[in-house]
């Protein structure tokens, strides 16, 4: 993006000099002839730098700059006088002025001055990205030695230094974030920000402020202009989280914005052009969503440039005893205290246990244990219930009785549940839902409406504590129940 630099001065000659010496540079220059037209035009405009004048009638040059900065205080402003003390200067500076120049001006000492300003601008917004985007996770969660986890990490070390799109799809917990942090730190643009972005938590009505940017007075509460994430993102990465959660109007204007890498504000008319590399990630089945009309088959293909699909932690054999270690080291010196360790029938029973949460559970788990049991051996029988095999349920892999016959499965051959074999009172049970003809997606339907009716009267028909029971993020389980007309107490 081409800098916009504004001038604020009372002598049309130096104004003159200044677009002269500037748009040779490739600026954008706009112009005030006194500190009151120069305040009205940043009210309406967002340049990059201002360069103003000290010594003007009516409102002189000091008296802008504290208007200025309470406006936008993040706007380097230099200051120019024909008549400058070392007073004067000290002054400008102590009020915020990022710089200081004597008239007359020279040709070297403005490029150079405003080279500076620029780039302290560029600096105090990527540091503001950073801030917003700090890990909330160890990158080391990646680790784990099963061959899922190994073929993850080999795809992420061969996408990461292309500049391609990357569609990252997974269940909640499984690390979509610490993949799209990988891919980032491995590429070339990893010295800019990653600038992540959660659709889901920014409301309808501000996501596209929130992504785009707004100038001031663009709607109510919009005291001061505001860059967006796109804008923030510039050279870098834009992390889209939760993508399939955006609007189809949303969605929209993503598209056109990813085709053409351009955009304006909310409330503005000035063309901004961005390069950002777009990692996106979701837990839903965008397929799906695009055949029920919620989610643009277009920017489906668009954001699939580089397909990543996280396992969940139930496929990811072996690692769960690595991350319990890695889990219970880390936490121990953050809370200082000696971690907690598992015996071999405890992490026997754990390793049994499907996470439906994926790391994210597991490691509040660790947490958990550690609270309770710092320094201490924690045996199978101080687990909490909740990760205990259920008495008679088939551990990971093994068969359930009835299911087989000499060896075949016993099912597709044509007979009503129950008929040529002792059917099992679960099998009954499901076999009850469904209508005949049935197809895959629609008894999958069936099975899962009442499965979280009944999770929710367990719940006493609270849905946070069925998020957590069931392992669903609660506002796209809250959709579900919305769509299976199931009644819920909040």
């Amino acid at each position: 993006m081409h800098a916009r630099i504004l001038i604020i001065d009372d002598e049309d000659g130096i104004r003159f000099s200044l677009r002269g010496i500037l748009e040779d540079e490739g600026f954008e220059v706009l112009e005030a002839p006194n500190g009151e037209d120069g305040l009205a035009l940043l009210a309406r405009e967002t340049p990059d730098l201002v360069f103003l004048d000290i010594w003007m009638p009516g409102m002189d040059g000091l008296a802008v700059l504290d208007q200025l900065h309470a406006q936008r205080p993040d706007l380097p402003v230099i200051m120019i006088s024909g008549h400058g003390t070392i007073e004067t200067a000290v002054n400008a500076i102590r009020k915020g002025a990022h710089d200081f120049i004597e008239k007359p001006l020279s040709l070297e000492k403005v490029l150079i001055a405003a080279q500076r300003a620029l780039e302290y601008g560029d600096l105090r917004r990527e540091n503001e990205a950073l801030r917003d985007s700090l890990p909330t996770a160890h990158a080391d969660e990646m680790n784990g030695r099963s061959p899922v986890m190994e073929a993850l990490r080999g795809q992420i070390a061969r996408v990461a230094p292309t500049d391609a799109w990357v569609l990252i799809t997974g269940e909640n917990g499984t690390g979509k974030e610490l993949a799209a942090r990988a891919i980032h730190a491995g590429s070339r643009r990893a010295d800019r920000p990653l600038v992540a972005v959660n659709c889901a938590a920014i409301p309808e009505e501000l996501i596209e402020s929130e992504l785009f940017g707004h100038e001031k007075g663009a709607f109510t509460g919009a005291d001061s202009a505001k860059a967006g994430k796109f804008e923030m993102a510039h050279k870098g990465t834009l992390f889209l989280d939760e993508i399939g959660d955006m609007s189809l109007k949303t969605q929209a204007k993503i598209l056109r914005i990813l085709q053409e890498q351009q955009f304006e504000r909310v409330g503005g008319h000035r063309t901004m052009r961005v390069d950002v590399r777009v990692i996106a990630a979701t837990n839903k089945n965008l397929e799906d969503e695009i055949a029920a009309g919620t989610f643009r088959e277009d920017l489906y293909y668009r954001l699939r440039v580089f397909p990543l699909v996280l396992p969940p932690l139930r496929e990811r054999e072996g690692d769960v005893p690595l991350l319990i270690d890695l889990f219970a080291q880390r936490l121990a010196r953050d809370y200082g205290v000696r971690p907690a360790t598992f015996t071999p029938d405890a992490q026997e029973a754990l390793a049994q246990y499907p996470w439906p949460g994926n790391v994210r559970e597991l490691r509040n788990f660790v947490e958990r244990m550690l609270i309770l049991h710092a320094g201490l051996e924690v045996t199978r029988a101080m687990l909490p219930p909740e990760f205990l095999p259920r008495p008679g349920a088939a551990t990971n892999g093994s068969a359930t009785a009835g299911t087989a016959t000499g060896g075949k499965a016993a099912c597709g051959t044509g007979s009503a549940p129950g008929q040529g074999m002792d059917p099992h009172p679960d099998h009954l049970a499901v076999a009850a839902l469904l209508a005949p003809g049935m197809d895959l997606k629609a008894a999958r339907a069936a099975f899962e409406a009442q499965y979280l009716a009944a999770r929710l009267a367990e719940c006493g028909g609270n849905v946070t504590r069925l998020a957590e029971a069931v392992g669903i993020e609660r506002s796209h389980l809250y959709r579900k129940l919305k769509g299976y007309n199931i009644q819920t107490t909040d």
